[in-house]
C-alpha cells in the first residue's frame, strides 16, 4: 500500500507542474482531466503526509526513550502514534477501495406492486413518496417517466428519474423486494395483512448509444394512450411499447402526446434496464466468490420491512432495525442508506485482506 502511496504523491506533484506550466490550458479537455485527477488526489495524499508524520512522532519519541526523564512523556507519545497510525491507515485503505463507476450516475427508479393487491399499489404510492422525499432533501431533479395508476391510488408500476450529483450511490442498495405490514384502509376487520413491491434502480447510460442495441431486436408498438391526460391524449397512437426481443424486457411509455418523445424516453429507460441486467449479473459473479449482504443483485430478494403497527424499519441485510418509521416514510432515509454503505465498503475491506 505505501509503495502505491509514494507513486500516488509522486503524481501530485507532477499534476502541480503540469497545471502551473506554460500553455496548461491550450489543450482545455486535457486541461480538465487533469484538473479532476488532482481534485481526487488532493485529499488522499493528504491523509498520507498524516499518516507520515505520526510515522515521524512516534520514531522520534522513541528516541527519546532512553532519556529517564523524558521515557514516561515517549512511552504515552509512542502509543498516541500507534493508535493515529492505525486509524489513518483504515482512512487511507477506504480512500484507495475500487471505485464504482456508476457513482456518480443519474438513475431510473422503478417501483412495481407486488402482492397484496390494491394494498400493495397503495404501499408503491408510499415508497415513490418516500423516495421523492428523499430527493428532495438532497435537492435531486424528480421526472416521472412512467406510470399505471391503480384504481384506488397508488401505483401498479411507477418508473422516475432521479437527477441530481451521487444519486446511484445514496439509492444503489434499495434494489430488492420491500415487504409492508400495517393494516390497511380498506380493512374493516382492524387485521394487519402483509404486502410487497420490489423496487429497482438503474444507472442511467450516459447515451443509449453506450448499450448495444440492435434495431432488429426490437419490436415497437404504437396504441392509444389510456388514463388520466385529458381528451387529447387519445386521439393518436402517441403511447410506445418497445420489446426487446433478447433480454423479453419490455418498456412502454405514454406520458407525452409527441410519440417521438415517448419512443425516445423508452428507449432511455430500456438502455437502463439492459445495463442493469449487465451490472446484476456482474454483480452475482462476484457474490459468488465472497459472501456478500449487500448489492447482490437479485432483485426478489426480501431486503426489507416496514411494520407500521410497531413503527419500526427492518433492513434485513445488515440486521438494522430503527424506531422511526414516520420519518423513513417522509424521506428521512441518511442512517439507513450510510449504514448500508458503511456496510458495503467493511465488506470490500475484509476483501482485501483475503
Amino acid at each position: 500500500m505505501l509503495s502505491k502511496l509514494d507513486q500516488l504523491a509522486n503524481r501530485l506533484v507532477e499534476l502541480d507542474e503540469l497545471l502551473m506550466s506554460e500553455g496548461a490550458t491550450s489543450n482545455m479537455d486535457a486541461y480538465r482531466k487533469m484538473t479532476r485527477e488532482h481534485a481526487e488526489l488532493g485529499p488522499l495524499v493528504a491523509l498520507y503526509n498524516a499518516y507520515q508524520e505520526a510515522i515521524g512522532d512516534g520514531a522520534a519519541a522513541q528516541e527519546m526513550l532512553s532519556d529517564p526523564e523524558m521515557k514516561e512523556f515517549a512511552q504515552d507519545e509512542i502509543e498516541a502514534s500507534k493508535a493515529r497510525m492505525a486509524e489513518l491507515e483504515i482512512e487511507l485503505q477506504k480512500m484507495l477501495l475500487p471505485k464504482d463507476a456508476n457513482d456518480e450516475r443519474n438513475i431510473f427508479l422503478e417501483i412495481r406492486a407486488g402482492t397484496g393487491g390494491d394494498e400493495s399499489a397503495l404501499f408503491a404510492g408510499d415508497l415513490l413518496r418516500m423516495y421523492t422525499r428523499f430527493a428532495e432533501r438532497n435537492r435531486w431533479q424528480v421526472e416521472v417517466v412512467s406510470e399505471s395508476a391503480s384504481d384506488l391510488g397508488g401505483y401498479r408500476e411507477v418508473i422516475v428519474r432521479l437527477v441530481g450529483n451521487g444519486v446511484y450511490a445514496k439509492l444503489k442498495f434499495e434494489s430488492g423486494g420491500h415487504r409492508v405490514q400495517r393494516v390497511p384502509a380498506t380493512e374493516t376487520q382492524g387485521r394487519i395483512h402483509t404486502s410487497a413491491c420490489t423496487v429497482a434502480v438503474m444507472p442511467e447510460a450516459d447515451e443509449v448509444e453506450d448499450v448495444n442495441i440492435n434495431p432488429a431486436d426490437l419490436r415497437i408498438d404504437t396504441f392509444r394512450a389510456s388514463g388520466a391526460g385529458g381528451q387529447h391524449i387519445n386521439k393518436t397512437d402517441s403511447a410506445v411499447r418497445l420489446t426487446h426481443l433478447p433480454t423479453g424486457i419490455v418498456v412502454e411509455c405514454q406520458d407525452d402526446r409527441s410519440q417521438h418523445k415517448n419512443k425516445a424516453q423508452a428507449m432511455k429507460v430500456l438502455a437502463a434496464r439492459i445495463k442493469d441486467v449487465q451490472l446484476r449479473e456482474q454483480q452475482s459473479k462476484e457474490a459468488a466468490t465472497r459472501k456478500s449482504l449487500i448489492g447482490s443483485g437479485d432483485r426478489s430478494e426480501r431486503i426489507r420491512t416496514y411494520n407500521f403497527p410497531q413503527g419500526r424499519m427492518t433492513d434485513h441485510r445488515i440486521n438494522l432495525t430503527l424506531y422511526k418509521l414516520d420519518f423513513i416514510m417522509d424521506g428521512d432515509l441518511t442512517e439507513l442508506t450510510n449504514a448500508l454503505a458503511a456496510e458495503h465498503q467493511a465488506e470490500l475491506l475484509a476483501a482485501l485482506g483475503d
